[in-house]
């Protein structure tokens, strides 16, 4: 075991703080996520309550324990990718989704109180991982959701 002075493990943990995220493309993190649901596949997750109706302000900072959300964010390596903590704006912002994809995973309104981890992956990997390109998957996206 390797001692230090108290003054030396702050200039260590300082060092730590400024060194840079692992980079982790967007597809890879949403995999990731999926992934970490399936491990679970009958846990109840909370949802969020009412999103859509939200002010952006407020939307931003939702929290829930034991959400999708968090279940990401209790993971390492999203968090050393930079995951900043378990609220809606910043999965929107980590995970490059808009309101109208994040609502669509971890709203009340389309599931009730609870939702299963392995819905919630199964929908991640159908809308964002697995999705199919080209226009016809657009336009059908469009008018289908």
């Amino acid at each position: 075991m390797k001692h230090h002075e108290f003054e030396q493990l702050q200039n260590l943990a300082r060092i730590n703080q400024d060194y840079p995220h692992h980079v982790m493309p967007r597809d890879k993190r949403l995999q990731r996520w999926a992934e970490l649901l399936e491990a679970d596949p009958q846990r109840l997750l909370s949802t969020l309550h009412e999103t859509e109706y939200q002010p952006h302000a407020v939307r931003a900072a939702l929290h829930c324990d034991n959400s999708a959300i968090s279940v990401a964010f209790n993971d390492p390596v999203l968090r050393a990718a930079g995951m900043k903590n378990d609220t809606y704006g910043e999965a929107k912002r980590f995970f490059e989704l808009s309101d109208r994809q994040l609502h669509r995973i971890v709203c009340y309104c389309h599931f009730g109180a609870t939702v299963s981890a392995e819905t919630t992956a199964r929908y991640i990997r159908a809308k964002h991982v697995d999705r199919q390109e080209g226009i016809w998957a657009r336009l059908r996206e469009m008018f289908v959701g």
